[in-house]
């Protein structure tokens, strides 16, 4: 069913708005899934707030036209059935859905990225960006990292104290 232009032109405001929010936008082909395989990928991007949205490739063009730092993205590649993946909280968490979500259904692939300040990225940068850790497992990496010497020096001195207890113990009996 054709939208009316009224439609079409709220469609690009909320466009405009989600392309001024999110950090990262994840393009992605999704020729040959399915309606149940498209809901099952929504659901999987609620858990880390990626918003899913399937959009005429021309009101995309129209909306990142409006944007200031956006009007200048390469969109020669925005061809076919494309979705696009919003995140404004972090930058690689719609990168890891679709990739986490490729494994269970190989219908869905990167075409690329559209960043905040206003670069495309290859579908081979989008790749890699989804194998990286996302923003709460590098922190709790670097606090595991800065822990360990501590836990060592504790349980160094711990070890250390039964040993002392057990010579008390033993010359005591």
């Amino acid at each position: 069913m054709a939208l009316s232009r009224d439609k079409k032109n709220a469609v690009v405001v909320e466009l405009t708005e989600l392309f001024q929010t999110s950090k990262l936008t994840v393009v992605a082909q999704y020729k040959g899934m399915t309606v149940k395989s498209l809901q099952g990928l929504r659901k999987a991007g609620k858990e880390n707030s990626t918003q899913f949205k399937v959009v005429k490739n021309r009101l995309v063009q129209k909306a990142l036209l409006e944007n200031e730092v956006l009007k200048n993205v390469d969109t020669t590649t925005l061809k076919g059935q494309l979705l696009y993946a919003f995140n404004a909280s972090d930058e690689t968490a719609s990168a890891q859905v679709i990739k986490n979500y490729m494994k269970q259904d190989s219908a869905i692939e990167f075409v690329g990225a559209i960043t905040a300040d206003g670069t495309f990225m290859s579908a081979a940068d989008v790749t890699a960006l989804a194998s990286l850790p996302s923003k709460q497992q590098l922190i709790a990496g670097i606090i595991n990292t800065l822990n360990s010497p501590v836990r060592g020096v504790m349980s160094g001195l711990n070890g250390n104290i039964h040993g002392l207890l057990k010579a008390i113990e033993a010359k005591a009996a």
